[in-house]
Protein backbone atom coordinates (compact mmCIF):
# COMPACT_ATOMS: atom_id res chain seq x y z
CA UNK A 1 0.00 0.00 0.00
CA UNK A 2 1.45 3.76 -0.51
CA UNK A 3 2.19 5.30 2.08
CA UNK A 4 0.00 8.92 2.94
CA UNK A 5 2.17 12.62 2.34
CA UNK A 6 4.79 12.68 4.75
CA UNK A 7 3.81 9.65 7.01
CA UNK A 8 0.98 11.93 8.78
CA UNK A 9 -1.82 10.58 10.29
CA UNK A 10 -5.73 11.70 9.36
CA UNK A 11 -7.57 14.49 10.85
CA UNK A 12 -10.22 11.97 10.74
CA UNK A 13 -11.93 11.06 13.54
CA UNK A 14 -14.48 12.87 15.79
CA UNK A 15 -16.58 13.07 18.80
CA UNK A 16 -18.58 10.06 18.20
CA UNK A 17 -15.48 7.79 17.35
CA UNK A 18 -13.73 9.57 20.80
CA UNK A 19 -16.89 8.23 23.46
CA UNK A 20 -17.15 5.15 21.22
CA UNK A 21 -13.33 4.03 21.72
CA UNK A 22 -13.52 5.16 25.54
CA UNK A 23 -16.49 2.90 25.74
CA UNK A 24 -15.25 0.25 23.45
CA UNK A 25 -11.53 -0.03 25.09
CA UNK A 26 -12.59 0.64 28.94
CA UNK A 27 -16.01 -2.14 29.41
CA UNK A 28 -15.21 -5.18 28.47
CA UNK A 29 -15.22 -8.95 30.39
CA UNK A 30 -14.18 -7.66 33.66
CA UNK A 31 -17.40 -5.77 34.86
CA UNK A 32 -19.00 -9.48 33.89
CA UNK A 33 -16.14 -11.42 35.88
CA UNK A 34 -15.07 -8.94 38.72
CA UNK A 35 -18.01 -8.60 41.39
CA UNK A 36 -18.01 -12.35 42.37
CA UNK A 37 -14.35 -11.70 43.28
CA UNK A 38 -14.45 -8.31 44.38
CA UNK A 39 -17.41 -9.30 46.58
CA UNK A 40 -15.73 -12.50 48.27
CA UNK A 41 -12.67 -10.01 49.15
CA UNK A 42 -14.51 -7.57 51.05
CA UNK A 43 -17.64 -8.79 51.98
CA UNK A 44 -19.74 -5.64 52.80
CA UNK A 45 -22.06 -4.43 50.59
CA UNK A 46 -21.50 -0.01 50.94
CA UNK A 47 -17.15 -1.08 51.08
CA UNK A 48 -18.46 -2.79 47.54
CA UNK A 49 -20.12 0.18 46.15
CA UNK A 50 -17.95 2.79 47.64
CA UNK A 51 -14.62 1.24 46.41
CA UNK A 52 -16.32 1.18 42.42
CA UNK A 53 -17.66 4.66 42.89
CA UNK A 54 -13.98 5.27 44.18
CA UNK A 55 -11.90 4.32 41.57
CA UNK A 56 -14.69 5.83 39.11
CA UNK A 57 -13.80 9.63 41.03
CA UNK A 58 -10.09 8.65 40.82
CA UNK A 59 -10.40 7.93 36.97
CA UNK A 60 -12.50 11.21 36.46
CA UNK A 61 -9.75 13.08 38.49
CA UNK A 62 -7.97 11.65 35.64
CA UNK A 63 -10.04 12.59 32.90
CA UNK A 64 -9.51 16.43 33.76
CA UNK A 65 -5.89 16.22 33.69
CA UNK A 66 -5.85 14.55 30.45
CA UNK A 67 -8.67 16.57 29.41
CA UNK A 68 -5.83 19.82 29.30
CA UNK A 69 -2.85 17.39 28.55
CA UNK A 70 -4.15 15.97 25.30
CA UNK A 71 -5.74 18.79 24.22
CA UNK A 72 -2.69 20.93 24.50
CA UNK A 73 -0.40 18.33 22.94
CA UNK A 74 -2.16 16.19 20.63
CA UNK A 75 0.26 13.77 19.53
CA UNK A 76 -0.25 10.04 18.90
CA UNK A 77 0.72 7.81 21.83
CA UNK A 78 -1.09 9.54 24.13
CA UNK A 79 0.96 9.39 27.77
CA UNK A 80 4.41 9.22 26.48
CA UNK A 81 4.28 12.79 24.59
CA UNK A 82 3.33 14.89 28.01
CA UNK A 83 5.95 12.34 29.91
CA UNK A 84 8.47 12.91 27.53
CA UNK A 85 8.16 16.70 27.45
CA UNK A 86 8.13 17.46 31.15
CA UNK A 87 10.46 15.05 32.44
CA UNK A 88 12.89 14.32 29.38
CA UNK A 89 13.63 11.48 26.94
CA UNK A 90 14.14 8.91 29.49
CA UNK A 91 11.17 9.03 31.47
CA UNK A 92 9.34 9.67 28.00
CA UNK A 93 10.63 6.33 26.52
CA UNK A 94 10.55 4.56 29.82
CA UNK A 95 6.30 5.42 30.14
CA UNK A 96 5.93 5.01 26.25
CA UNK A 97 7.23 1.35 26.39
CA UNK A 98 5.06 1.09 29.88
CA UNK A 99 2.03 2.11 27.72
CA UNK A 100 2.99 0.51 24.97
CA UNK A 101 3.04 -3.06 26.71
CA UNK A 102 -0.03 -3.18 28.51
CA UNK A 103 -2.06 -1.76 25.58
CA UNK A 104 -0.18 -4.28 23.20
CA UNK A 105 -0.77 -7.71 25.20
CA UNK A 106 -4.93 -7.24 25.37
CA UNK A 107 -5.75 -8.21 21.79
CA UNK A 108 -4.24 -11.76 21.94
CA UNK A 109 -5.68 -12.22 24.96
CA UNK A 110 -9.57 -10.97 23.95
CA UNK A 111 -8.46 -13.17 20.64
CA UNK A 112 -7.78 -16.01 22.70
CA UNK A 113 -11.38 -15.43 25.14
CA UNK A 114 -13.68 -14.82 22.22
CA UNK A 115 -12.54 -17.99 20.78
CA UNK A 116 -13.83 -19.51 24.17
CA UNK A 117 -17.17 -17.97 23.79
CA UNK A 118 -17.59 -18.85 20.36
CA UNK A 119 -17.03 -22.32 21.93
CA UNK A 120 -19.52 -22.09 24.63
CA UNK A 121 -22.30 -21.27 22.16
CA UNK A 122 -20.82 -24.23 19.32
CA UNK A 123 -19.32 -26.89 21.28
CA UNK A 124 -18.76 -28.34 17.83
CA UNK A 125 -15.57 -26.26 17.34
CA UNK A 126 -13.49 -26.80 20.54
CA UNK A 127 -10.70 -28.23 18.79
CA UNK A 128 -10.26 -24.96 16.63
CA UNK A 129 -10.02 -22.79 19.61
CA UNK A 130 -6.27 -20.93 18.76
CA UNK A 131 -7.53 -21.15 14.79
CA UNK A 132 -9.90 -19.08 15.40
CA UNK A 133 -8.09 -16.62 17.73
CA UNK A 134 -5.43 -16.57 14.43
CA UNK A 135 -8.20 -16.08 12.43
CA UNK A 136 -9.89 -13.54 14.31
CA UNK A 137 -6.59 -11.47 14.22
CA UNK A 138 -5.97 -11.56 10.97
CA UNK A 139 -9.86 -10.30 10.22
CA UNK A 140 -9.03 -7.46 12.34
CA UNK A 141 -5.50 -6.73 11.02
CA UNK A 142 -6.87 -6.67 7.30
CA UNK A 143 -9.79 -4.51 8.58
CA UNK A 144 -7.31 -1.48 9.88
CA UNK A 145 -5.19 -1.90 6.77
CA UNK A 146 -7.82 -1.16 4.72
CA UNK A 147 -7.96 2.44 6.46
CA UNK A 148 -8.97 4.02 9.94
CA UNK A 149 -12.44 4.65 8.61
CA UNK A 150 -13.19 1.01 8.53
CA UNK A 151 -12.08 0.53 12.40
CA UNK A 152 -14.05 3.60 13.47
CA UNK A 153 -17.49 3.15 11.88
CA UNK A 154 -17.15 -0.77 13.90
CA UNK A 155 -16.15 0.82 16.66
CA UNK A 156 -19.04 2.97 16.73
CA UNK A 157 -21.99 0.13 16.30
CA UNK A 158 -20.02 -2.22 18.60
CA UNK A 159 -19.53 -0.08 21.25
CA UNK A 160 -23.50 1.17 20.79
CA UNK A 161 -24.35 -2.33 21.36
CA UNK A 162 -22.42 -2.75 23.96
CA UNK A 163 -23.91 -0.04 26.10
CA UNK A 164 -27.67 -1.44 25.10
CA UNK A 165 -26.52 -5.33 26.23
CA UNK A 166 -25.85 -3.87 29.24
CA UNK A 167 -28.45 -1.25 29.96
CA UNK A 168 -30.81 -4.27 29.26
CA UNK A 169 -28.82 -6.44 31.67
CA UNK A 170 -29.35 -4.50 34.42
CA UNK A 171 -33.41 -3.13 33.57
CA UNK A 172 -33.58 -6.84 33.83
CA UNK A 173 -31.98 -6.95 37.62
CA UNK A 174 -34.05 -4.25 38.57
CA UNK A 175 -37.34 -5.69 37.61
CA UNK A 176 -37.10 -9.04 39.48
CA UNK A 177 -38.35 -9.30 42.25
CA UNK A 178 -37.74 -12.37 43.75
CA UNK A 179 -35.28 -11.54 46.34
CA UNK A 180 -34.82 -8.40 47.69
CA UNK A 181 -31.45 -6.35 48.29
CA UNK A 182 -29.88 -8.53 50.83
CA UNK A 183 -29.74 -6.55 54.66
CA UNK A 184 -26.36 -4.37 54.92
CA UNK A 185 -24.70 -6.19 58.08
CA UNK A 186 -22.39 -4.01 59.76
CA UNK A 187 -18.71 -5.12 59.86
CA UNK A 188 -16.24 -3.83 62.48
CA UNK A 189 -13.08 -5.26 60.57
CA UNK A 190 -12.01 -2.26 58.27
CA UNK A 191 -8.94 -1.96 59.92
CA UNK A 192 -7.89 -5.14 60.18
CA UNK A 193 -4.92 -5.89 57.81
CA UNK A 194 -6.81 -8.95 56.15
CA UNK A 195 -9.40 -6.49 55.07
CA UNK A 196 -7.24 -3.47 54.23
CA UNK A 197 -5.50 -5.78 51.57
CA UNK A 198 -8.67 -6.84 50.12
CA UNK A 199 -9.63 -3.71 49.67
CA UNK A 200 -6.02 -2.67 47.58
CA UNK A 201 -6.68 -6.02 45.72
CA UNK A 202 -10.55 -5.30 44.79
CA UNK A 203 -9.08 -1.84 43.59
CA UNK A 204 -5.78 -3.47 41.70
CA UNK A 205 -9.28 -5.14 39.81
CA UNK A 206 -10.91 -2.14 39.88
CA UNK A 207 -8.72 0.12 38.57
CA UNK A 208 -8.08 -2.98 35.87
CA UNK A 209 -11.76 -3.00 34.25
CA UNK A 210 -12.03 0.79 34.14
CA UNK A 211 -8.80 0.80 32.16
CA UNK A 212 -8.85 2.68 28.98
CA UNK A 213 -10.08 5.17 29.68
CA UNK A 214 -7.65 7.38 28.39
CA UNK A 215 -8.33 6.04 24.83
CA UNK A 216 -8.87 8.59 23.42
CA UNK A 217 -5.72 10.74 23.90
CA UNK A 218 -4.08 8.00 21.52
CA UNK A 219 -5.88 9.46 18.54
CA UNK A 220 -5.50 12.86 19.13
CA UNK A 221 -3.25 13.42 16.06
CA UNK A 222 -6.34 12.11 13.80
CA UNK A 223 -9.18 14.09 15.58
CA UNK A 224 -10.88 16.69 13.48
CA UNK A 225 -10.93 19.31 16.83
CA UNK A 226 -9.06 17.77 19.80
CA UNK A 227 -9.15 21.19 21.87
CA UNK A 228 -12.71 20.56 21.89
CA UNK A 229 -13.59 16.29 21.29
CA UNK A 230 -11.42 15.14 23.67
CA UNK A 231 -12.68 17.17 26.83
CA UNK A 232 -15.99 16.03 26.15
CA UNK A 233 -15.32 12.77 25.15
CA UNK A 234 -13.30 12.42 28.33
CA UNK A 235 -15.73 13.50 30.34
CA UNK A 236 -19.15 12.01 28.95
CA UNK A 237 -17.24 8.60 28.72
CA UNK A 238 -16.21 8.17 32.07
CA UNK A 239 -19.06 9.42 33.65
CA UNK A 240 -21.19 7.21 31.91
CA UNK A 241 -18.88 4.30 32.05
CA UNK A 242 -18.45 4.63 36.04
CA UNK A 243 -22.47 4.90 36.25
CA UNK A 244 -22.83 1.64 33.93
CA UNK A 245 -20.24 -0.48 36.31
CA UNK A 246 -21.79 1.35 39.74
CA UNK A 247 -25.24 0.33 38.14
CA UNK A 248 -24.31 -3.63 37.20
CA UNK A 249 -23.17 -4.33 40.91
CA UNK A 250 -26.09 -2.81 42.75
CA UNK A 251 -28.39 -4.53 39.96
CA UNK A 252 -26.24 -8.35 40.72
CA UNK A 253 -26.79 -7.11 44.42
CA UNK A 254 -30.48 -7.16 43.88
CA UNK A 255 -30.48 -10.45 42.20
CA UNK A 256 -27.66 -12.08 44.58
CA UNK A 257 -26.49 -11.54 47.86
CA UNK A 258 -23.03 -10.42 48.65
CA UNK A 259 -22.33 -14.00 50.20
CA UNK A 260 -24.22 -16.11 46.91
CA UNK A 261 -21.79 -13.78 44.84
CA UNK A 262 -18.57 -13.43 46.48
CA UNK A 263 -18.81 -17.55 45.47
CA UNK A 264 -19.27 -16.68 41.65
CA UNK A 265 -16.37 -16.96 39.07
CA UNK A 266 -18.18 -14.99 36.48
CA UNK A 267 -20.85 -13.20 38.58
CA UNK A 268 -22.82 -11.90 35.57
CA UNK A 269 -23.26 -15.72 34.32
CA UNK A 270 -24.97 -16.59 37.61
CA UNK A 271 -27.68 -13.64 38.04
CA UNK A 272 -28.47 -14.35 34.23
CA UNK A 273 -29.23 -18.02 35.00
CA UNK A 274 -31.58 -16.88 37.99
CA UNK A 275 -33.30 -14.11 35.39
CA UNK A 276 -33.20 -16.24 32.15
CA UNK A 277 -33.37 -19.86 33.40
CA UNK A 278 -30.85 -22.06 31.61
CA UNK A 279 -30.78 -19.51 28.78
CA UNK A 280 -29.32 -17.20 31.25
CA UNK A 281 -25.62 -18.57 30.39
CA UNK A 282 -26.19 -17.98 26.11
CA UNK A 283 -26.84 -14.70 27.19
CA UNK A 284 -23.95 -13.65 29.16
CA UNK A 285 -21.91 -15.31 26.48
CA UNK A 286 -23.61 -13.17 23.31
CA UNK A 287 -22.97 -9.77 25.70
CA UNK A 288 -19.70 -10.98 27.06
CA UNK A 289 -18.60 -11.39 22.65
CA UNK A 290 -20.19 -8.08 21.53
CA UNK A 291 -17.82 -6.43 24.76
CA UNK A 292 -14.79 -8.25 23.52
CA UNK A 293 -15.22 -7.89 19.80
CA UNK A 294 -15.75 -3.80 20.73
CA UNK A 295 -12.48 -3.81 22.82
CA UNK A 296 -10.69 -5.89 20.70
CA UNK A 297 -11.24 -3.23 18.08
CA UNK A 298 -9.86 -0.65 20.26
CA UNK A 299 -6.60 -2.38 21.31
CA UNK A 300 -5.73 -3.38 17.79
CA UNK A 301 -5.94 0.76 16.94
CA UNK A 302 -4.22 1.58 20.41
CA UNK A 303 -0.74 0.10 20.63
CA UNK A 304 -0.09 1.29 16.60
CA UNK A 305 -0.53 5.00 17.60
CA UNK A 306 2.17 4.30 20.47
CA UNK A 307 4.27 2.78 18.27
CA UNK A 308 4.05 5.71 15.83
CA UNK A 309 4.58 8.34 18.28
CA UNK A 310 7.59 5.74 19.91
CA UNK A 311 9.02 5.78 15.94
CA UNK A 312 8.67 9.45 15.24
CA UNK A 313 10.97 10.05 18.06
CA UNK A 314 13.76 7.41 17.54
CA UNK A 315 12.41 4.71 20.26
CA UNK A 316 11.72 2.53 17.86
CA UNK A 317 12.63 1.78 14.29
CA UNK A 318 11.90 4.35 11.77
CA UNK A 319 9.67 2.75 9.44
CA UNK A 320 7.34 2.49 12.35
CA UNK A 321 6.17 6.15 11.54
CA UNK A 322 5.05 4.47 7.73
CA UNK A 323 1.26 5.55 7.17
CA UNK A 324 -0.65 3.73 4.29
CA UNK A 325 -3.40 6.01 2.38
CA UNK A 326 -6.28 5.04 4.26
CA UNK A 327 -4.17 6.84 7.30
CA UNK A 328 -3.10 3.83 9.02
CA UNK A 329 0.21 3.35 10.72
CA UNK A 330 1.32 0.11 8.78
CA UNK A 331 4.13 -1.01 10.17
CA UNK A 332 3.25 -0.64 13.45
CA UNK A 333 0.04 -2.20 13.44
CA UNK A 334 2.07 -5.19 11.26
CA UNK A 335 4.77 -5.60 13.94
CA UNK A 336 2.31 -5.15 16.96
CA UNK A 337 0.02 -7.86 15.53
CA UNK A 338 2.69 -10.27 14.95
CA UNK A 339 3.66 -9.53 18.69
CA UNK A 340 -0.44 -10.84 19.23
CA UNK A 341 0.62 -13.59 17.17
CA UNK A 342 3.28 -14.73 18.81
CA UNK A 343 1.68 -14.83 21.94
CA UNK A 344 -1.44 -16.24 21.06
CA UNK A 345 0.56 -19.18 19.73
CA UNK A 346 2.30 -19.49 23.02
CA UNK A 347 -0.17 -18.47 25.37
CA UNK A 348 2.66 -17.12 27.79
CA UNK A 349 0.89 -13.38 28.05
CA UNK A 350 -1.15 -14.10 31.55
CA UNK A 351 1.87 -13.19 33.83
CA UNK A 352 1.93 -10.19 32.25
CA UNK A 353 -1.53 -9.01 31.50
CA UNK A 354 -1.72 -8.85 35.13
CA UNK A 355 0.25 -5.89 35.98
CA UNK A 356 -1.53 -3.93 33.29
CA UNK A 357 -3.31 -2.06 36.14
CA UNK A 358 -0.23 -1.79 37.81
CA UNK A 359 1.82 -0.26 35.11
CA UNK A 360 -1.07 2.29 34.50
CA UNK A 361 -0.92 3.62 37.88
CA UNK A 362 2.85 4.74 37.63
CA UNK A 363 1.72 6.10 33.80
CA UNK A 364 -0.89 7.84 34.61
CA UNK A 365 1.00 9.50 37.72
CA UNK A 366 3.52 10.74 35.73
CA UNK A 367 1.30 12.89 33.65
CA UNK A 368 -0.64 13.79 36.06
CA UNK A 369 2.82 15.22 37.31
CA UNK A 370 4.23 16.46 33.91
CA UNK A 371 0.61 18.87 33.93
CA UNK A 372 1.59 20.62 37.02
CA UNK A 373 5.01 20.88 35.63
CA UNK A 374 4.46 21.89 32.48
CA UNK A 375 1.60 24.51 33.86
CA UNK A 376 4.86 26.13 36.15
CA UNK A 377 7.45 25.21 33.07
CA UNK A 378 5.34 26.63 29.91
CA UNK A 379 2.76 28.64 30.76
CA UNK A 380 2.46 29.78 27.39
CA UNK A 381 1.83 26.51 25.62
CA UNK A 382 -1.62 27.09 23.90
CA UNK A 383 -4.59 25.51 26.22
CA UNK A 384 -7.95 24.97 24.45
CA UNK A 385 -9.00 23.30 27.73
CA UNK A 386 -7.79 24.31 31.54
CA UNK A 387 -7.66 21.87 33.97
CA UNK A 388 -10.49 22.64 36.94
CA UNK A 389 -9.69 23.66 40.59
CA UNK A 390 -5.41 23.12 39.08
CA UNK A 391 -3.25 22.04 41.00
CA UNK A 392 -5.28 20.41 43.41
CA UNK A 393 -6.76 18.43 41.17
CA UNK A 394 -3.87 17.26 39.90
CA UNK A 395 -1.82 16.66 43.57
CA UNK A 396 -4.81 14.72 44.68
CA UNK A 397 -4.57 12.30 41.67
CA UNK A 398 -0.82 11.84 41.95
CA UNK A 399 -1.65 11.68 45.74
CA UNK A 400 -4.41 8.58 45.05
CA UNK A 401 -1.21 6.86 42.52
CA UNK A 402 0.94 6.62 45.09
CA UNK A 403 -1.79 5.41 47.71
CA UNK A 404 -2.81 2.39 44.64
CA UNK A 405 0.64 1.84 43.79
CA UNK A 406 1.90 1.35 47.59
CA UNK A 407 -1.09 -0.83 48.06
CA UNK A 408 -0.63 -2.46 44.79
CA UNK A 409 2.93 -3.63 45.72
CA UNK A 410 1.76 -4.37 49.22
CA UNK A 411 -0.89 -6.70 47.46
CA UNK A 412 1.45 -7.85 44.31
CA UNK A 413 4.71 -7.90 45.18
CA UNK A 414 5.42 -10.15 42.09
CA UNK A 415 4.17 -7.44 39.26
CA UNK A 416 6.12 -4.80 41.32
CA UNK A 417 9.39 -7.15 40.65
CA UNK A 418 8.76 -7.27 37.00
CA UNK A 419 8.31 -3.95 36.43
CA UNK A 420 11.42 -3.21 38.31
CA UNK A 421 13.19 -5.48 35.89
CA UNK A 422 11.68 -3.90 33.09
CA UNK A 423 12.79 -0.45 34.52
CA UNK A 424 16.41 -1.62 34.94
CA UNK A 425 16.40 -3.09 31.62
CA UNK A 426 15.75 0.09 30.02
CA UNK A 427 17.77 2.59 30.87
CA UNK A 428 20.98 0.55 28.62
CA UNK A 429 18.42 0.04 25.95
CA UNK A 430 17.55 3.59 25.69
CA UNK A 431 21.72 4.70 25.76
CA UNK A 432 22.14 2.17 22.92
CA UNK A 433 18.96 4.16 21.30
CA UNK A 434 20.03 7.23 22.14
CA UNK A 435 23.50 7.15 20.80
CA UNK A 436 22.38 5.34 16.87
Amino acid sequence: MSESKNNQLKRSLGLSFNIAVLIGGTIGVGILRTPGSIASLLGNYWLIIFSWIFGGLYVLLGANSYAELGAMLPKAGGSYNYIKKAFGNYAGFLSGWFDYITNAIPPAFYCIVISEYLIILFPSLKDYSTVMAISLLIAFVLIHLSGVKNGSVIQQITSFLKVICFVALVVACFMYSGIQVPAIKTDNSFFQIGLIFGFFKSLQLIIGTYNGWNSVCFFAEENDDPGKNIPKSLFSGVILVVVIYTLVNIAFFHVLSVETLSKSNLAAADVAKILFGENGAIIVTVISIFSLISILNAFMMIPPRILYGLSRDGFFIEKGTQVNKGGTPITALLVSSFFSLFLICIGSFEVLFSFAAFISIIVWGLAYASLIKLRNREPNLPRPYVAFWHPWSSIIAILASVALLAGFIYSDPKSFIIIVGITIVSYPLFLVLKKN
